[in-house]
């Protein structure tokens, strides 16, 4: 067997780290439980199913407790580790007893007699939340790998450990070729790439931030009825032993559980993680995580508990306090400690910002001490280079301020219905806090937007266009052009070029509709241009997909025509339209509609046009033809809905705008 080294740092020595007390043991698993329990989730074969490897992953740490030291001699004071720093000896151990049980669960997946370990979850299923395409490939490539090369991957991958230091653990908690893992896992990590870590650290591979949905009712109800009798006995049972064993009066309270330590450490301000301040210009994974804490009153532990006892009671008994969440939002209490982004005054209020990894939270309470604090939640689960670059913290008739992120080096203020007027400068603060954004009237005679450009030091040196919708995120708008003669399909693009602009100048009045919806992007697709019949110029056929951050998106085709100053018009859908739905993305890159037109010369026609990929486009109903081609023109006298489909090479037949989801409402 190869030989390993240790090295400096990295928490494991060739002698196993002694046992620590259960005092020690304790803190330090509480402190790093997420961490612990992922890593066994991920140890953990996917056959067994998301409900149970979820339950086993946090059973298994919760047990690592049960080989520690117990105490001896006068209870110490309550211990915490440092936050910040190293690893210790005690986590060291942790980790070893949480491979080393990951592995013997991995090889006997069944439960004793069938019996699920604590903690144990009746009449719901719990799962991670759903990954991307990148979660999705990983998750598939490590079930087909060996516990012991999930477990060296992830000790080389989510804890850092170098191969030295992983082959030496896994050689410890009896693996017998810790070297021939080794070289699997690092095959793997070659097939990932360089964004592994940012990959396992998405919610996919998340054991502690899970979804809930109900078990088979109608088998629990029957088995409830046969369990009915049993159930009233044991009762009885119960009760009897409870009076029987009830502690003395003066009898010391039990000992607090792993949960409900875990919810005062997130409750707690001296727990909330500051990241240091030059880690976003450092780092692959430039989001809300990178951003460092900002503002005069970061260190105020008086405001920052009461910002973080307004969230863990969500309101509550508090009235003074108001709680709203954009739609989607949980309102649950942080399940450990937030990450601090900024705290201080602003605009008469002193406002505290909190990233929890899936949500931001604001909290402001005026700085007169008159009135009821405001607490805001919303989504940003996953919050990238353009939607987490800039954080409402703001509101007043003048306008929203925000806070920048640090990674933005230029802030600017323009009219997205005046593309051809430059964009003006916006002041920023030290913290990073701009000067009022002005609001968009209800007239629509202007839409402010924020144009900023991101730091070279990250490699990501552009501009891009982020508009207000009365949310803690600002929107990202993009612009996917018509495709031209010949021209390779195009991804959104930012939209701060001229045409991108001037495309823009035609659906921002559409903006404002959004305002308060969960939308965190908003993508303006020109999927077709048409020679209008008469030589009355040509029209532009577009589809704009407003995502929000729960998955649902609001997709408007419409037409516009020759004349800018006439502004689209909307192609309604002859049924319903589904929340969720790929139209118009990257999965659903193929779209045909159509509508009637009356050209200046009072003729009227009926146009349709479709997306680059279809080669025939075919209307049945009140009008009938078929051309080969992306677009369609018929003189007509008709009236009616008209039934379009469209041909696509490889994949069948494309329905019209709408008339898949009539169709299958119908059924």
């Amino acid at each position: 067997m190869q030989s390993y080294d240790t090295f400096p740092g990295t928490g494991i020595s060739p002698a196993a780290p002694p046992r620590p007390t259960r005092d020690e043991a304790e803190a330090a698993l509480v402190e790093h439980y997420p961490r612990l329990v992922r890593l066994a989730h991920l140890i953990l074969p996917p056959a067994l199913g998301r409900h149970r490897r979820v339950l086993t992953a946090h059973a298994l740490v919760q047990k690592s407790l049960a080989a520690a030291r117990a105490r001896r001699g006068p209870a110490p004071a309550p211990t915490v580790p440092a936050q910040r720093g190293g690893p210790g000896p005690v986590l060291a151990w942790l980790r070893a007893r949480v491979v080393s049980a990951a592995l013997r669960a991995a090889d006997r997946p069944r439960w004793p007699l069938g019996r699920p370990p604590f903690p144990a979850v009746l009449g719901l299923r719990l799962f991670p939340g759903a990954g991307g395409d990148d979660e999705l490939a990983l998750e598939s490539a490590l079930a087909a790998v060996t516990p012991e090369v999930r477990a060296a991957f992830a000790l080389r991958v989510l804890e850092g450990l170098t191969a030295q230091s992983a082959g030496l653990l896994l050689a410890a908690v009896g693996v017998p070729a810790p070297d021939e893992a080794l070289r699997a896992a690092e095959h793997l990590r070659t097939a990932v790439g360089a964004d592994a870590e940012s990959v396992l650290q998405g919610a996919e591979f998340d054991p502690c931030t899970v979804q809930a949905r109900p078990t088979d009712l109608l088998r629990r109800r029957h088995r409830t009825r046969l369990t009915a009798l049993a159930a009233a006995v044991l009762l009885v049972a119960s009760t009897a032993a409870v009076l029987t064993l009830r502690p003395e009066a003066g009898a010391p309270p039990p000992p607090a559980t792993a949960l409900t330590v875990a919810s005062a450490r997130a409750a707690d301000p001296e727990f909330l993680v500051r990241t240091p301040g030059e880690r976003w210009s450092d780092t692959a994974r430039v989001d809300l995580t990178a951003w460092p804490a900002r503002g005069a009153r970061t260190g105020d532990m008086a405001l920052l508990s009461r910002a973080l006892d307004a969230w863990a009671r969500g309101g509550g008994d508090r009235p003074d306090v108001r709680v709203t969440a954009t739609p989607g939002t949980p309102t649950t209490p942080p399940a450990a400690p937030a990450r601090l982004l900024f705290a201080g005054p602003v605009d008469g209020s002193t406002v505290v910002l909190l990233h929890d990894g899936g949500r931001l939270v604001r909290y402001a309470e005026p700085l007169t001490g008159r009135g009821g604090a405001v607490l805001e939640l919303a989504r940003a689960d996953d919050a990238d280079v353009t939607t987490g670059a800039a954080v409402a913290v703001s509101r007043t008739r003048l306008g929203a301020r925000f806070l920048l992120a640090p990674w933005i080096d230029e802030s600017a203020v323009r009219d997205l219905l005046r593309p051809d007027v430059p964009a003006r400068r916006l002041a920023v603060s030290e913290d990073g806090v701009t000067d009022p954004v002005p609001r968009a009237p209800g007239d629509c005679r202007s839409v402010p937007a924020l144009q900023v450009r991101s730091s070279a030091r990250i490699v990501e040196d552009h501009s891009f266009l982020l508009a207000d919708l009365g949310e803690l995120t600002p929107v990202h708008l993009t612009w996917t052009p018509a495709p031209g003669t010949g021209a390779p399909a195009r991804q959104p693009r930012e939209a701060t070029s001229t045409a991108g602009l001037a495309a823009w100048a035609r659906s921002a009045c559409g903006l404002p509709e959004l305002t308060g919806t969960g939308v965190r992007a908003v993508n303006r697709w020109e999927f077709a241009r048409q020679t209008l019949p008469e030589r009355a110029g040509r029209a532009t056929w577009t589809c704009t997909r407003a995502e929000t951050w729960d998955g649902r998106a609001r997709v408007a085709v419409a037409w516009e025509g020759p004349d800018a100053r006439s502004g689209p018009t909307p192609v309604r859908p002859p049924g319903p339209q589904p929340a969720y739905t790929a139209a118009c993305s990257r999965f659903g890159q193929h779209v045909l509609a159509g509508t009637y037109w009356t050209a200046p010369s009072g003729t009227r026609y009926y146009l349709a046009a479709g997306s680059r990929a279809l080669t025939t486009v075919t209307a049945h109903g009140p009008v009938s033809a078929t051309v080969r081609g992306q677009v369609l023109a018929v003189r007509t006298n008709a009236t009616g809905q008209v039934r379009l489909t469209g041909t696509v090479p490889g994949t069948g037949e494309l329905r019209g705008w709408g008339e898949a989801e009539e169709g299958a409402g119908a059924s």
